[in-house]
């Protein structure tokens, strides 16, 4: 019983440390560097970095972000 009690500590404790230090964002602007400046600053404003994970263009540019403290 206790190796059950301890087995799911451990699991919450595993997802809980997953899910606060990553966060996906996205922004858009008139071109990808404007797009990428608003990721930048929504980084910077937390602490954290940031890796892009997609980018298009169609009449604006729209790029998606994983921040990661």
């Amino acid at each position: 019983m206790k190796s059950i009690k301890t087995f799911v500590a451990v699991a919450a404790l595993t997802l809980v440390s997953f899910g606060s230090f990553a966060q996906s964002v996205t922004a858009s602007a008139s071109t990808l560097d404007g797009a990428e400046a608003k990721i930048a600053a929504q980084a910077h404003k937390i602490g954290a970095s940031y890796k892009i994970t997609g980018a298009r263009v169609d009449n604006k540019a729209y790029v998606s972000a994983e921040l990661t403290k």
